[in-house]
């Protein structure tokens, strides 16, 4: 495999002034920003000329109160939930995310070869769901037979 004039991720880099800091890669990269479909304050109280004037009634008032949900045992997060087939992570699934991918030499003597990659780390923009639904499983966890 050749070298590639994009290999070198840094010298294609923002200044860390211009850019936003990637607090997991520990690159500077830039970031995207998904903003809300709607603004939140459309369904507040007290935004029409008639609510403005009246007050809001303690149930009303009461009613729109989120609980805290620090206060809850909801278990570990994994295989918690009734309708579930059992824990998402096992020997066969992983619980590392792969990074990019690139592919090992196919050997044509090894059946196997074909289902196998090497990570290069993780990739400077958002990941495509294909990307994120790769996972690395160490040879010890799994063998294919």
């Amino acid at each position: 495999m050749g070298i590639s004039e994009f290999d070198d991720v840094s010298s294609h880099l923002l200044e860390p002034e211009e850019s936003l800091d990637s607090e997991q890669t520990g690159i500077d990269l830039d970031e995207g920003y998904s903003p809300p479909e709607s603004p939140r304050e459309l369904g507040a109280w007290g935004l029409t000329e008639r609510e403005a004037r009246m007050h809001e009634s303690l149930t009303r008032r009461l009613a729109r109160e989120v609980p805290d949900t620090t206060d809850r045992w909801d278990g570990d997060g994994i295989g918690d939930s009734v309708d579930s087939d059992g824990e998402p992570i096992d020997n066969q699934v992983g619980d590392a995310r792969a990074g990019r991918l690139l592919a090992f030499e196919i050997d044509p003597t090894d059946s196997t070869s074909d289902y196998r990659a090497y990570d290069v780390g993780i990739d400077g923009g958002a990941a495509s769901a294909e990307e994120s639904a790769m996972h690395i499983v160490a040879d010890d966890d799994w063998r294919i037979l």
